[in-house]
């Protein structure tokens, strides 16, 4: 008895675990398709489902039916050899929806990361005129596109909210996303942001989509609020006051962009990236050289933009 009871438990604990498939498996009918020299990269790929747990262990993703998760390894090779971004060590996985593979570019992706800045007070969530904020962020945008352009980059702008920020209390889950313009382009890119917070620091998730997108990005919202959650320890609930560092910004400073540099310029790039991916990829390196420099320039240089 003892030991049936031991396989039972065992049994159950595997089928809560991750199960991963292979790229071939998964999209049979477009395999053939790719070109020769990423098959080695896509074979090498894990598409994992059901409880996904991420590097560090801060917190795991529990995937919906037919949703499937990139660590950071083989999410890394997505964004940087497939899609033509820059080397960027923070990436912890992607998320895909159900029935997308990397290679479509009408649907979205969304890219993790964990930024290690403390403990977010929300305290100050319902203090904020959204209204106010944008008129601020829009500002700032502004006053900084002359020293973009003066460097020979594009100036931004900040359009509008797609979605006015969010903050769930009791998830300690925070969401929004800005319509964005570069000069000179008639489109718009969307910028998508969800920031979970924990005991330590933020879960920064954000969407890789086109405007074109948002209805979709709305529709899985849902799934994907609830999909992740902080592990023991690490939770916002476990934070030790006295013992644990606090961060410098509260919600609006999340919100408004003033802890990293890279919080939605990296997504930005990403999603003008996504559009040029086929079903049969297309080399976007060169097309892409010049975004890739600006990305590059602005870390290198530590230019924050404040509202983007």
């Amino acid at each position: 008895m003892k030991h049936f009871a031991f396989c039972l438990l065992l049994a159950t604990c595997l089928a809560s675990s991750a199960a991963a498939k292979p790229f071939k498996e998964m999209f049979p009918q477009i395999y053939d398709s790719i070109d020769a020299a990423d098959k080695p990269g896509i074979d090498a790929m894990d598409l994992q489902q059901g409880k996904v747990t991420l590097d560090g262990k801060i917190a795991t993703f529990d995937l919906p039916q037919g949703y499937y998760f990139l660590g950071a390894k083989d999410a890394r090779f997505v964004l940087e050899t497939l899609w033509g971004n820059p080397a960027d060590t923070d990436t912890l996985g992607l998320v895909f929806p159900p029935d997308v593979s990397p290679f479509q570019s009408d649907s979205w992706a969304l890219e993790v990361y964990f930024d290690k800045i403390g403990y977010v007070s929300d305290s100050d969530a319902a203090a904020y005129d959204y209204k106010d904020m944008l008129t601020q962020m829009q500002s700032d945008a502004e006053a900084g596109n002359a020293d973009r352009k003066a460097k020979g980059f594009d100036a931004i702008h900040v359009l509008g909210w797609a979605a006015e920020p969010r903050y769930d209390k009791d998830a300690r889950k925070l969401y929004w996303a800005k319509r964005l313009q570069f000069e000179g382009d008639d489109g718009e890119t969307l910028n998508y942001n969800i920031r979970a917070l924990g005991r330590h620091g933020v879960l920064v998730m954000n969407f890789i989509a086109s405007m074109q997108d948002l209805p979709k990005v709305e529709t899985a919202l849902p799934d994907v609020l609830k999909m992740v959650n902080f592990t023991d320890g690490n939770r916002y609930s476990d934070y030790l006051p006295g013992v644990d560092t606090v961060a410098a910004v509260g919600i609006g400073g999340l919100i408004a962009g003033q802890v990293l540099a890279k919080t939605g310029i990296l997504l930005v790039i990403l999603a003008f990236a996504k559009k040029f991916i086929f079903l049969i990829f297309l080399p976007v390196i060169a097309l892409f050289g010049r975004v890739k420099s600006w990305l590059q320039n602005r870390r290198g240089g530590g230019d924050n933009d404040a509202g983007l």
